[in-house]
């Protein structure tokens, strides 16, 4: 009893300056979880800006992009090119608002379109089981083993370069993401007891899959195709300045490139302009993609 007073009474005599400072609660570093909804909006407003100015190009482009004036090659820019002139007279500006409209159009209709055969091969893998699973997850083994480029190169290659062309190969190849993820997330909702019931009551298989299974796992599938759209944008890019792809006189951002290499010294805005369009557009895309993923997926919310 005496030791405990002594003790109360240092402490009492201990100066100011030598107590704890309480915590501020303004130096406490920021939760991530309050962060991420101000960075998709960032990203959204970047996102929705870029697709409305190429969907608007038509009015918002002071020239036809196909349109040469020689005199004009590698004009700088001016009133008249705000972005220069490209080596046929061509305005920079047109073409790539215009790119813009045939690279976004063809990676969203690319995603689309790998998503739903994905997402419809891996939820019929879960459900049926047995034999289907066992190929289908094989076939799923052996695509992946082959790097994603260099299969839609050969694909693109065999055929005639063009827009359906494209699109074919990175169906082909892409799928397979979609499919282990649906089938991963359907295996763990199946497992659950409001499936058991359901299945017990007589639901059909049907029902089953479209009313309980593909509601629950939709929040992680779109997380994937934001990310995958970034980087089919950029296989897109690839293909095209390779030549396979959307072919000329049809503006493209990759074709934009590999038109511009030769004057990257002498008109370096040729260059640099698509360049950066591409890098924004699949910058604001992945993080978009990476912040819906720690936000829906449930694998990221357990470990946050």
């Amino acid at each position: 009893m005496l030791s405990s007073e002594v003790v109360s009474a240092e402490k009492r005599r201990l100066p100011t300056a030598l107590a704890p400072a309480p915590a501020r609660m303004d130096a406490l570093p920021s939760s991530p979880r309050r962060r991420q909804p101000l960075g998709l909006l960032v990203m959204g407003v970047i996102l929705l800006a870029l697709v409305l100015v190429t969907v608007c190009a038509p009015w918002l482009t002071p020239q036809d992009p196909n349109v040469q004036v020689l005199s004009a090659r590698l004009q700088p820019p001016s009133a008249l090119y705000p972005l220069g002139a490209d080596h046929l007279g061509r305005d920079v500006l047109s073409r790539v608002l215009y790119g813009g409209r045939s690279s976004l159009l063809l990676s969203a209709l690319a995603v689309l379109v790998t998503g739903g055969v994905g997402v419809a091969v891996g939820v019929l893998a879960a459900r049926v089981g047995g034999l289907f699973d066992e190929v289908t997850m094989r076939l799923v083994d052996v695509l992946v083993a082959f790097p994603y480029l260099v299969v839609a190169l050969i694909i693109a290659a065999l055929l005639e370069a063009s827009f359906g062309t494209l699109l074919l190969a990175l169906t082909l190849t892409g799928w397979t993401t979609y499919a282990r993820l649906a089938r991963a997330l359907t295996l763990d909702v199946l497992a659950r007891p409001f499936i058991e019931a359901a299945v017990a009551t007589g639901v059909p298989t049907r029902r089953l899959l479209l009313r309980h299974v593909l509601p629950n796992i939709s929040g992680p599938i779109l997380a994937t195709s934001f990310l995958r759209f970034g980087h089919t944008l950029l296989t897109i890019a690839g293909l095209s300045y390779l030549g396979i792809g959307v072919q000329p006189p049809t503006p493209d951002w990759g074709a934009m490139l590999a038109e511009a290499q030769p004057y990257m010294q002498r008109a370096p805005l040729l260059l640099l302009t698509p360049a950066l369009a591409i890098f924004v557009t699949a910058l604001s895309v992945t993080l978009i993609g990476q912040i819906l993923t720690q936000r829906l997926d449930p694998l990221q919310r357990k470990h946050r």
